[in-house]
């Protein structure tokens, strides 16, 4: 009786890596290859029980890669054309079979049982593993087949030293059950490895998620600055129209002023026209083009605001660090500036923002210095914010000036917030 349960259990076992790898693989996606494999599966369980008869157990455990998992491999690789992936399938798969043979050896601990108790829980907790596997785990396992071959690699490598460590320690060998420290200590050193690999990994990957995130805002403050530039160049435009057309109606009255000798009306008249158009102009602060179309972007942003801006500015056209750098360095210095300052100008308090720029022996100096709300929150000398998607303008500047090999600093003294850097 034992004998046909071990049987029926390998039978078992089989089936459940079987169809675990190819569904790691995605190899019944089609009518025709679900054909072809269940063929392969009841042909594979068939030699293996001719073999279990006709040469015993042992035998079959040891001829059992060449005998079940090669041929598996190779038919998974004629269905998906993906021959290392099929490897890895098949040893995940394998390294799954534990998870049963696990619960078979507690229950037999527990109950004080024997191989057959073992091979008749392996045989009770099949299907439902199987369910759980194909229903939570494959998905996630299929989408990897499609990514680069280091991907893959990240995947399959723990399966496969298992797979070597379990048969050369176990089925060829008796060393796991031998007391060898060595090889007792190896799974366990695997899973140290993998634990420090999957944290340096995934470090690794946070920091690229964040760079992507300062990119995606330098990107996007890029954007917003380009869209009021274009629609203060629209209004300034608009009241270019506007005075060309009105011209000749300004024309006339300062006419119809200097017939009736009112000069000074006509001359107050004449400047207030003059200040209209100069007030539409881009100021220049500075010889950089870039520099002055920001600066006067925002300054008219705080004057609409009713906060008092300064600036004093000396950047000349050619810089070594680039326009984009620049332009990020910059705006997110002053929009930080000016949504300090925003709610204090809402309270009805006064506020202004100081701004000095200039460049001296090809290195760039900045300096923004405003009121705010105190206290500032610091961490290692950063200012922070518990609010979500700020914080962000801050990290740029501080990854800019780092890759330029720069310095910065940022304090608050007495409600006023001072950023100073260099590069």
């Amino acid at each position: 009786m034992s004998l046909y349960i071990s049987l029926l259990n390998n039978m078992a076992v089989s089936f459940f890596g079987g169809i675990l790898s190819a569904s790691f693989c995605n190899a019944l996606s089609t009518r025709k290859r679900k054909l072809i494999f269940i063929g392969c599966m009841v042909l594979l369980p068939l030699i293996q029980s001719i073999l279990y008869f006709s040469k015993g157990a042992d035998f079959v455990r040891h001829i059992y890669p060449l005998a079940v998992h090669l041929p598996l491999v190779i038919v998974l690789w004629m269905l998906t054309g993906k021959l290392l992936w099929s490897v890895f399938s098949v040893q995940a798969a394998y390294l799954c079979c534990e998870l049963r043979r696990w619960v078979a050896l507690a229950t037999v601990a527990a109950f004080s049982g024997r191989q057959m108790m073992q091979d008749i829980t392996e045989l009770v907790v099949t299907i439902p593993a199987l369910l759980l596997l194909l229903h939570f785990v494959s998905p996630a396992v299929r989408g990897l087949s499609d990514k680069s071959l280091r991907e893959q690699w990240q995947f399959g490598i723990i399966p496969a030293l298992y797979y070597v460590f379990d048969y050369f320690t176990i089925v060829y060998t008796n060393l796991l059950l031998s007391g060898s420290y060595v090889v007792a200590e190896f799974m366990p050193f695997v899973c140290c490895v993998a634990y420090l690999a999957f944290l340096l990994y995934n470090s690794k990957k946070e920091q690229m998620q964040n760079e992507m995130k300062l990119i995606r805002n330098n990107l996007d403050l890029q954007l917003s600055q380009a869209v009021r530039e274009i629609s203060s160049l629209r209004e300034s435009q608009t009241l270019t129209r506007q005075y060309r057309h009105d011209m000749r109606h300004h024309l006339q009255y300062v006419s119809t002023c200097i017939e009736n000798g009112e000069v000074e009306q006509a001359q107050a008249y004449i400047s207030g026209i003059c200040k209209e158009i100069e007030a539409q102009k881009v100021q220049i602060y500075c010889e950089n083009e870039a520099v002055n179309l920001i600066l006067s972007s925002f300054a008219g942003r705080a004057r609409k605001k009713e906060i008092e801006i300064k600036i004093q500015c000396a950047i000349p056209a050619d810089l070594t660090v680039s326009e984009s750098d620049l332009c990020v360095l910059l705006s997110n210095a002053l929009e930080n500036a000016l949504h300090a300052c925003v709610p204090l100008a809402a309270e009805g308090r006064s506020c202004e923002i100081d701004v000095n720029f200039y460049e001296r022996n090809k290195h760039l100096f900045l300096q923004v210095v405003n009121d705010c709300k105190a206290p500032i929150k610091f961490q290692n000398g950063i200012p922070v914010s518990d609010m979500e998607g700020h914080g962000i303008g801050v990290q740029s500047i501080c990854a800019i000036v780092q890759r330029y090999g720069g310095v910065f600093s940022f304090a608050e003294n007495d409600g006023k917030f001072t950023l100073r850097l260099s590069l």
